[in-house]
């Protein structure tokens, strides 16, 4: 999956954090051989990481290994699939690559990845974020490492809510935020924008209902939209989307809808934290007044369910250096780095545990209370062949334009189920 434009939203800080090195000079993973350094080349992401931090953490991490010669080179987005396919299947791949932690599965099919395993807990992988560990698992077998993640809150209007007699810290519930929406939708105001295609929060209220949008059984995908988790979760996100005047036939982009909130009277929408960046870009009236809480849950007891996006690292299996590229891995993916990665760029980190470190920034600690019940989409290369079709949009769609909601479920299952299994 393609989440450039999800990490550009996010925005980024100056990093200001020291350096705390995770091991000592003289490392048996260190890799001088004949008194030469190890040349490790790694593949990060554009957005990934600021400048000031790859700076900081090339220097940090070479005094704390000195017989490795660390070279991060930034892709771009566009191609890169592409680019990984090629390069897993040559004999001069890179030591370290990140990918999507949705693109991993797509990865380890071919068998080009080496498998971690045996070293999930010398990585702390008892902690890891569900939506970023469960994508980097194939077969069993563990070869994503989980990097940083970012999801989708509700970015709202503070002045509207106050003058609406709404305490955004008081929504805990799905039956709440309803509640409030209505009565932000008073006096002309439009409680919230939610176009009818945003199939990644109907995923999350699936989740919530205890659903999926698919299921494995026997070796087989079968398309679960027909559930009646699901169908409870698209009757929510119907009385919901009901409440504003979002079009039933496009989802967030079209157009978009941080440009949408700056121009009129919306209260609410659900984005990721750097939304908000553009709506004050469209209209810098509203600087100050934008606040966030996280999308509420069926029960005040856990926060809804969000899509997990992000990013995870994997080592090629014909990778030269795989002990370097473990220690490259185990460092940038450690506490102390991770917290100054948050810090830097406005992410999640890695871990459940690590959700204080961004307590300072509302957006991201709104994200970091999501992320904590994140999920991923089915894990399965073909997934991303139903992406491009998109059969739940259609429903979506079909559904909130007076359509029957069983038989547009049955259809839309039956092209993922299809889809699916079409590789297999």
């Amino acid at each position: 999956m393609n989440y450039r434009l999800l990490s550009t939203l996010l925005g980024a800080t100056l990093l200001s954090a020291g350096l705390t090195a995770c091991s000592s000079p003289g490392d048996q993973s260190d890799g001088t051989v004949d008194g030469k350094k190890t040349v490790l080349d790694v593949w990060l992401m554009r957005d990934s990481v600021s400048a000031a931090f790859q700076k900081e953490f090339e220097a940090g991490f070479e005094k704390a290994h000195p017989g490795i010669d660390l070279k991060i080179q930034i892709q771009e987005w566009d191609g890169i699939g592409e680019k990984v396919t090629a390069a897993l299947a040559s004999n001069d791949a890179p030591d370290v690559i990140e990918v999507g932690n949705t693109q991993v599965a797509q990865y380890a099919q071919s068998g080009g990845l080496t498998d971690f395993t045996s070293r999930v807990a010398e990585l702390g992988g008892s902690n890891w974020l569900k939506g970023l560990a469960e994508p980097g698992v194939y077969d069993g077998k563990q070869y994503g490492i989980p990097y940083y993640a970012a999801n989708r809150v509700v970015v709202y209007r503070t002045d509207l809510f106050g003058k609406a007699g709404v305490d955004a810290g008081e929504i805990k519930t799905r039956d709440q935020w309803i509640a409030a929406t209505k009565k932000l939708n008073k006096g002309g105001g439009q409680g919230i924008y939610l176009p009818g295609q945003n199939w990644y929060a109907l995923s999350g209220f699936i989740w919530d209902e205890g659903g999926d949008l698919a299921v494995k059984a026997g070796g087989k995908w079968q398309g679960a939209l027909d559930s009646p988790e699901a169908l409870r979760a698209m009757d929510f996100y119907g009385r919901l989307q009901a409440l504003g005047k979002g079009p039933k036939d496009s989802d967030e982009a079209e157009p978009p809808q941080a440009e949408v909130m700056a121009k009129g009277q919306v209260a609410q929408i659900i984005s990721t934290p750097g939304g908000a960046n553009v709506v004050v870009q469209s209209n810098p009236d509203l600087r100050g007044k934008l606040g966030f809480f996280p999308i509420p849950g069926k029960t005040a007891q856990a926060p809804g369910a969000v899509f997990t996006g992000g990013s995870d690292l994997v080592v090629p299996a014909v990778a030269a250096h795989q002990e370097q590229a473990f220690t490259f891995i185990k460092e940038l993916t450690g506490d102390a780095w991770q917290k100054k990665l948050a810090a830097a760029m406005s992410y999640v980190p890695n871990k459940k545990t690590l959700a204080g470190a961004v307590s300072a920034d509302p957006g991201t600690a709104a994200m970091a209370v999501g992320a904590a019940n994140g999920h991923a989409t089915p894990n399965t290369p073909q997934w991303a062949a139903v992406e491009a079709k998109n059969p739940v949009k259609e429903y979506m769609t079909a559904v909130l334009t007076g359509g029957n909601e069983e038989e547009a479920a049955a259809k839309a299952s039956k092209t993922i189920t299809t889809t699916l299994n079409s590789g297999s």
